[in-house]
Protein backbone atom coordinates (compact mmCIF):
# COMPACT_ATOMS: atom_id res chain seq x y z
CA UNK A 1 0.00 0.00 0.00
CA UNK A 2 1.78 2.92 -1.22
CA UNK A 3 1.18 6.51 0.04
CA UNK A 4 -0.24 8.58 -2.90
CA UNK A 5 2.10 11.45 -4.15
CA UNK A 6 -0.04 15.17 -4.49
CA UNK A 7 0.80 18.90 -4.63
CA UNK A 8 0.59 21.31 -2.32
CA UNK A 9 -1.91 23.84 -3.45
CA UNK A 10 -2.94 26.98 -1.96
CA UNK A 11 -6.07 26.59 -2.53
CA UNK A 12 -9.14 27.58 -0.17
CA UNK A 13 -9.56 23.62 0.39
CA UNK A 14 -6.19 23.59 1.59
CA UNK A 15 -5.36 23.00 5.48
CA UNK A 16 -4.23 25.93 7.65
CA UNK A 17 -0.72 24.69 7.88
CA UNK A 18 -0.20 27.66 9.98
CA UNK A 19 -2.65 26.85 12.82
CA UNK A 20 -0.74 25.34 16.05
CA UNK A 21 -2.32 23.53 19.43
CA UNK A 22 -1.52 26.88 21.66
CA UNK A 23 -4.76 28.48 19.64
CA UNK A 24 -6.89 25.64 21.29
CA UNK A 25 -6.37 26.73 24.49
CA UNK A 26 -7.87 29.69 26.34
CA UNK A 27 -8.80 30.82 29.67
CA UNK A 28 -10.27 27.75 32.01
CA UNK A 29 -9.52 25.38 29.72
CA UNK A 30 -7.98 21.88 30.45
CA UNK A 31 -5.13 21.68 28.23
CA UNK A 32 -5.07 18.28 26.33
CA UNK A 33 -4.52 20.42 22.66
CA UNK A 34 -0.25 21.17 23.75
CA UNK A 35 2.15 18.36 23.28
CA UNK A 36 4.47 20.63 25.88
CA UNK A 37 5.08 18.37 29.15
CA UNK A 38 4.06 20.61 32.41
CA UNK A 39 5.69 20.20 35.71
CA UNK A 40 8.04 21.83 37.99
CA UNK A 41 11.39 22.68 36.67
CA UNK A 42 14.02 20.34 38.29
CA UNK A 43 16.56 22.21 39.82
CA UNK A 44 19.46 21.19 37.20
CA UNK A 45 17.76 22.70 34.49
CA UNK A 46 16.21 25.84 37.06
CA UNK A 47 19.57 27.05 37.97
CA UNK A 48 21.95 27.31 34.92
CA UNK A 49 19.44 29.35 33.67
CA UNK A 50 18.62 31.29 36.07
CA UNK A 51 22.38 32.07 36.80
CA UNK A 52 22.42 33.08 32.86
CA UNK A 53 20.82 35.76 33.48
CA UNK A 54 23.84 37.74 35.04
CA UNK A 55 25.37 37.60 31.16
CA UNK A 56 23.02 38.99 29.39
CA UNK A 57 25.04 41.96 29.08
CA UNK A 58 27.77 39.84 27.15
CA UNK A 59 26.57 38.21 23.70
CA UNK A 60 25.87 34.38 23.83
CA UNK A 61 28.81 32.04 23.21
CA UNK A 62 27.32 28.82 21.70
CA UNK A 63 30.60 26.30 21.83
CA UNK A 64 29.81 25.12 25.03
CA UNK A 65 26.27 24.32 24.81
CA UNK A 66 27.23 23.01 21.11
CA UNK A 67 30.10 20.70 22.71
CA UNK A 68 27.62 19.40 25.56
CA UNK A 69 25.35 17.96 22.66
CA UNK A 70 27.59 17.08 20.59
CA UNK A 71 28.92 14.59 23.10
CA UNK A 72 25.78 13.42 23.99
CA UNK A 73 24.98 11.99 20.45
CA UNK A 74 28.46 10.83 20.06
CA UNK A 75 29.60 13.71 17.46
CA UNK A 76 31.80 16.35 16.58
CA UNK A 77 30.40 19.29 17.54
CA UNK A 78 30.70 20.67 13.86
CA UNK A 79 27.79 18.59 13.16
CA UNK A 80 25.53 20.05 15.65
CA UNK A 81 23.79 23.85 14.81
CA UNK A 82 21.79 25.26 17.83
CA UNK A 83 18.79 26.96 17.09
CA UNK A 84 15.49 28.86 18.11
CA UNK A 85 13.18 25.82 18.33
CA UNK A 86 12.95 23.36 16.28
CA UNK A 87 10.82 25.26 13.88
CA UNK A 88 13.71 27.60 13.12
CA UNK A 89 15.41 24.84 11.66
CA UNK A 90 12.93 24.23 9.28
CA UNK A 91 13.17 27.72 8.21
CA UNK A 92 17.18 27.23 7.40
CA UNK A 93 16.28 24.08 5.72
CA UNK A 94 14.07 26.00 3.08
CA UNK A 95 16.09 28.91 2.82
CA UNK A 96 19.52 27.22 2.23
CA UNK A 97 18.21 24.48 0.34
CA UNK A 98 17.13 26.59 -2.65
CA UNK A 99 18.90 24.77 -5.24
CA UNK A 100 16.54 21.23 -4.87
CA UNK A 101 14.18 20.41 -7.23
CA UNK A 102 11.64 18.19 -6.00
CA UNK A 103 11.14 18.05 -2.09
CA UNK A 104 8.36 15.77 -0.70
CA UNK A 105 6.95 15.99 2.73
CA UNK A 106 5.55 12.69 4.59
CA UNK A 107 2.19 13.53 5.89
CA UNK A 108 0.18 13.73 8.14
CA UNK A 109 2.92 15.22 9.93
CA UNK A 110 3.98 18.57 11.90
CA UNK A 111 3.22 21.41 9.01
CA UNK A 112 5.96 23.97 10.05
CA UNK A 113 8.65 22.00 7.69
CA UNK A 114 6.00 22.54 4.40
CA UNK A 115 5.00 25.74 5.45
CA UNK A 116 8.79 27.16 6.10
CA UNK A 117 9.04 25.14 2.30
CA UNK A 118 6.60 27.10 0.49
CA UNK A 119 7.52 30.48 2.27
CA UNK A 120 10.56 30.14 0.51
CA UNK A 121 9.28 29.20 -2.91
CA UNK A 122 9.80 25.48 -3.10
CA UNK A 123 6.87 23.75 -4.82
CA UNK A 124 6.12 20.73 -2.41
CA UNK A 125 4.99 17.70 -3.11
CA UNK A 126 3.24 15.54 -0.19
CA UNK A 127 3.23 11.67 0.77
CA UNK A 128 0.32 10.90 2.39
CA UNK A 129 0.42 7.76 4.47
CA UNK A 130 -2.60 5.51 4.67
CA UNK A 131 -4.94 5.97 8.09
CA UNK A 132 -6.55 2.28 6.87
CA UNK A 133 -2.94 1.01 7.07
CA UNK A 134 -1.84 2.60 10.73
CA UNK A 135 -0.25 5.47 9.14
CA UNK A 136 2.99 3.26 8.25
CA UNK A 137 5.76 4.25 6.05
CA UNK A 138 6.50 2.39 3.03
CA UNK A 139 10.19 3.83 1.80
CA UNK A 140 9.39 2.43 -2.25
CA UNK A 141 6.59 5.23 -2.09
CA UNK A 142 8.94 8.07 -2.04
CA UNK A 143 10.02 9.27 -5.36
CA UNK A 144 13.72 8.16 -6.49
CA UNK A 145 14.22 11.57 -7.67
CA UNK A 146 12.93 13.16 -4.76
CA UNK A 147 15.91 15.15 -3.46
CA UNK A 148 14.35 16.28 -0.15
CA UNK A 149 11.97 14.28 2.61
CA UNK A 150 11.08 15.15 5.13
CA UNK A 151 9.43 12.86 8.11
CA UNK A 152 8.62 13.02 11.47
CA UNK A 153 9.54 10.31 14.16
CA UNK A 154 7.62 10.02 16.36
CA UNK A 155 5.11 11.94 13.88
CA UNK A 156 3.10 14.59 14.90
CA UNK A 157 0.40 14.14 15.16
CA UNK A 158 -0.08 10.30 13.92
CA UNK A 159 2.18 9.17 17.26
CA UNK A 160 3.61 6.88 14.92
CA UNK A 161 7.04 5.52 15.53
CA UNK A 162 8.83 4.62 12.37
CA UNK A 163 11.30 2.01 12.27
CA UNK A 164 14.97 3.54 11.88
CA UNK A 165 15.76 0.48 9.41
CA UNK A 166 13.18 2.01 6.88
CA UNK A 167 13.91 5.72 7.57
CA UNK A 168 17.81 4.95 6.88
CA UNK A 169 16.56 3.27 3.62
CA UNK A 170 15.21 6.91 2.18
CA UNK A 171 18.96 8.03 3.03
CA UNK A 172 20.98 8.57 -0.25
CA UNK A 173 23.66 10.49 -2.51
CA UNK A 174 22.26 13.88 -3.26
CA UNK A 175 19.16 13.84 -0.82
CA UNK A 176 18.89 15.79 2.07
CA UNK A 177 16.91 13.44 4.50
CA UNK A 178 14.83 15.49 7.41
CA UNK A 179 14.16 13.40 10.27
CA UNK A 180 12.15 15.85 12.68
CA UNK A 181 12.56 14.06 16.22
CA UNK A 182 11.38 16.73 18.69
CA UNK A 183 9.41 14.02 20.22
CA UNK A 184 12.06 11.17 20.43
CA UNK A 185 13.16 11.68 24.17
CA UNK A 186 9.61 11.12 24.73
CA UNK A 187 9.66 7.59 23.71
CA UNK A 188 10.51 4.18 25.28
CA UNK A 189 10.54 0.82 24.45
CA UNK A 190 11.35 -2.33 27.05
CA UNK A 191 14.50 -3.62 27.79
CA UNK A 192 16.18 -0.21 25.28
CA UNK A 193 17.94 1.71 26.91
CA UNK A 194 17.96 4.39 25.21
CA UNK A 195 15.24 6.00 22.30
CA UNK A 196 14.29 3.43 20.18
CA UNK A 197 14.34 4.24 16.37
CA UNK A 198 16.87 7.35 17.00
CA UNK A 199 19.18 8.15 14.01
CA UNK A 200 20.86 10.97 16.18
CA UNK A 201 23.54 9.29 16.65
CA UNK A 202 23.83 7.99 12.51
CA UNK A 203 26.84 9.74 11.12
CA UNK A 204 27.08 6.88 8.15
CA UNK A 205 23.79 8.28 6.23
CA UNK A 206 24.48 10.59 3.68
CA UNK A 207 22.17 13.76 3.72
CA UNK A 208 20.75 13.27 6.83
CA UNK A 209 19.68 15.67 8.84
CA UNK A 210 18.36 15.17 12.69
CA UNK A 211 15.95 17.79 13.79
CA UNK A 212 15.66 17.55 17.84
CA UNK A 213 13.69 20.31 20.43
CA UNK A 214 14.67 20.29 23.56
CA UNK A 215 11.06 22.39 24.40
CA UNK A 216 8.45 19.75 24.59
CA UNK A 217 10.06 17.31 27.96
CA UNK A 218 11.42 20.01 29.42
CA UNK A 219 8.05 22.36 29.32
CA UNK A 220 10.41 25.14 27.57
CA UNK A 221 8.37 26.32 24.37
CA UNK A 222 8.83 30.00 25.69
CA UNK A 223 12.53 29.82 25.39
CA UNK A 224 13.33 28.09 21.81
CA UNK A 225 15.95 25.79 22.16
CA UNK A 226 16.46 23.27 19.68
CA UNK A 227 19.27 21.80 17.71
CA UNK A 228 20.15 20.29 14.29
CA UNK A 229 22.32 17.22 13.77
CA UNK A 230 24.20 16.52 10.14
CA UNK A 231 26.79 16.54 8.34
CA UNK A 232 29.14 19.21 8.94
CA UNK A 233 29.27 20.95 5.66
CA UNK A 234 25.37 20.19 5.47
CA UNK A 235 25.16 22.59 8.68
CA UNK A 236 27.38 24.97 7.49
CA UNK A 237 25.26 25.45 4.67
CA UNK A 238 22.12 26.08 6.84
CA UNK A 239 24.48 28.15 9.27
CA UNK A 240 24.99 30.82 7.02
CA UNK A 241 21.52 31.67 6.81
CA UNK A 242 20.96 32.10 10.21
CA UNK A 243 21.12 35.40 12.19
CA UNK A 244 23.47 36.17 13.88
CA UNK A 245 23.13 35.19 18.06
CA UNK A 246 19.76 33.29 17.46
CA UNK A 247 20.07 31.24 20.81
CA UNK A 248 19.82 33.51 23.52
CA UNK A 249 22.36 32.98 26.38
CA UNK A 250 19.23 31.17 29.12
CA UNK A 251 18.85 29.03 26.01
CA UNK A 252 22.12 28.00 25.85
CA UNK A 253 22.17 27.13 29.12
CA UNK A 254 19.08 24.86 28.83
CA UNK A 255 20.84 23.04 26.31
CA UNK A 256 23.76 22.42 28.13
CA UNK A 257 22.23 21.21 30.97
CA UNK A 258 19.51 19.23 28.59
CA UNK A 259 22.91 17.14 27.32
CA UNK A 260 24.31 16.00 30.13
CA UNK A 261 23.89 12.57 32.26
CA UNK A 262 21.19 13.62 34.87
CA UNK A 263 18.97 15.06 32.02
CA UNK A 264 19.14 12.05 30.48
CA UNK A 265 18.50 9.74 33.05
CA UNK A 266 15.69 11.77 34.38
CA UNK A 267 14.35 12.01 30.71
CA UNK A 268 14.26 8.17 30.32
CA UNK A 269 12.22 7.88 34.05
CA UNK A 270 10.03 10.73 31.94
CA UNK A 271 9.45 8.55 29.15
CA UNK A 272 8.89 5.83 31.07
CA UNK A 273 6.17 6.90 33.21
CA UNK A 274 4.94 8.90 29.83
CA UNK A 275 4.39 4.97 28.36
CA UNK A 276 2.29 3.69 31.15
CA UNK A 277 0.37 7.11 31.36
CA UNK A 278 0.09 6.61 27.33
CA UNK A 279 -1.47 2.74 28.00
CA UNK A 280 -3.87 3.66 30.17
CA UNK A 281 -5.46 6.76 28.24
CA UNK A 282 -5.27 4.38 24.90
CA UNK A 283 -7.03 1.52 26.75
CA UNK A 284 -10.12 4.00 28.30
CA UNK A 285 -10.28 5.77 24.44
CA UNK A 286 -10.40 2.65 23.01
CA UNK A 287 -13.34 1.33 25.27
CA UNK A 288 -15.67 4.40 24.37
CA UNK A 289 -18.12 3.64 21.16
CA UNK A 290 -16.60 4.10 17.93
CA UNK A 291 -13.13 6.12 19.22
CA UNK A 292 -10.67 4.19 16.87
CA UNK A 293 -6.95 4.44 18.02
CA UNK A 294 -4.51 4.80 15.18
CA UNK A 295 -2.04 1.93 15.62
CA UNK A 296 0.29 2.07 18.60
CA UNK A 297 0.87 5.73 19.98
CA UNK A 298 4.76 5.78 20.66
CA UNK A 299 4.55 9.72 22.02
CA UNK A 300 2.93 11.86 23.92
CA UNK A 301 0.10 12.50 22.37
CA UNK A 302 -2.97 9.78 21.02
CA UNK A 303 -4.27 10.46 17.30
CA UNK A 304 -8.36 9.00 17.55
CA UNK A 305 -10.72 8.78 14.75
CA UNK A 306 -14.38 9.23 15.43
CA UNK A 307 -17.08 10.49 13.13
CA UNK A 308 -18.37 13.89 13.79
CA UNK A 309 -15.17 14.79 15.94
CA UNK A 310 -15.18 18.78 15.24
CA UNK A 311 -18.85 18.48 16.91
CA UNK A 312 -17.43 16.48 19.78
CA UNK A 313 -13.94 18.64 19.77
CA UNK A 314 -16.60 22.06 20.34
CA UNK A 315 -18.86 20.03 22.86
CA UNK A 316 -15.50 19.23 25.49
CA UNK A 317 -14.76 23.26 25.15
CA UNK A 318 -18.27 23.71 26.47
CA UNK A 319 -17.52 21.36 28.69
CA UNK A 320 -13.59 22.82 29.96
CA UNK A 321 -11.15 20.57 27.67
CA UNK A 322 -9.48 21.64 25.06
CA UNK A 323 -8.37 19.19 22.34
CA UNK A 324 -6.16 19.55 19.52
CA UNK A 325 -8.47 19.53 15.92
CA UNK A 326 -7.40 17.21 13.50
CA UNK A 327 -8.29 19.33 10.06
CA UNK A 328 -5.56 21.39 9.87
CA UNK A 329 -3.12 18.55 8.84
CA UNK A 330 -2.39 17.31 5.41
CA UNK A 331 -3.75 13.49 5.46
CA UNK A 332 -6.34 13.75 8.23
CA UNK A 333 -9.77 15.93 8.53
CA UNK A 334 -12.45 16.63 10.83
CA UNK A 335 -13.19 13.66 11.87
CA UNK A 336 -9.70 13.45 13.61
CA UNK A 337 -9.00 14.54 17.05
CA UNK A 338 -5.07 14.85 18.82
CA UNK A 339 -5.17 14.38 22.22
CA UNK A 340 -2.45 14.40 25.03
CA UNK A 341 -1.30 12.36 27.75
CA UNK A 342 -1.48 13.38 31.14
CA UNK A 343 -1.52 12.22 34.62
CA UNK A 344 -4.12 8.97 34.98
CA UNK A 345 -6.57 11.39 37.26
CA UNK A 346 -6.87 13.47 34.59
CA UNK A 347 -7.04 11.13 31.90
CA UNK A 348 -9.98 9.48 33.62
CA UNK A 349 -11.88 12.76 34.48
CA UNK A 350 -11.29 13.74 30.89
CA UNK A 351 -12.87 9.77 29.68
CA UNK A 352 -16.03 10.42 31.83
CA UNK A 353 -16.71 13.85 30.24
CA UNK A 354 -16.02 12.72 26.87
CA UNK A 355 -18.05 9.21 27.42
CA UNK A 356 -21.12 12.07 28.45
CA UNK A 357 -20.53 13.49 25.11
CA UNK A 358 -20.98 10.48 23.19
CA UNK A 359 -23.79 9.56 24.98
CA UNK A 360 -25.55 12.43 24.80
Amino acid sequence: MHAPLTPATRSTAEPDLTHHGDAEVGAGLVDLAVNVRRAPMPDWLAEPITASLADLAGYPDPEPARAAVAARHGRPPAEVLLTAGAAEGFVLLAQALRGIRRPVVVHPQFTEPEAALRAAGHQVQRALLDPADDFRLHPDAIPADADLVMIGNPTNPTSVLHPAADLATLARPGRVLVVDEAFADATAAPGHPGEPESLAARRDLPGLVVVRSLTKTWGLAGLRIGYLLGEAELLHRLAAVQPLWAVSTPALAAATACAGPTAVQAERAIAAQLAADRDHLVTRLSALPGVRVVGRPASAFVLIHRPGADRIRAALREHGWAVRRGDTFPGLGPDWLRIAVRDRACTDVFIKVLAEILEA
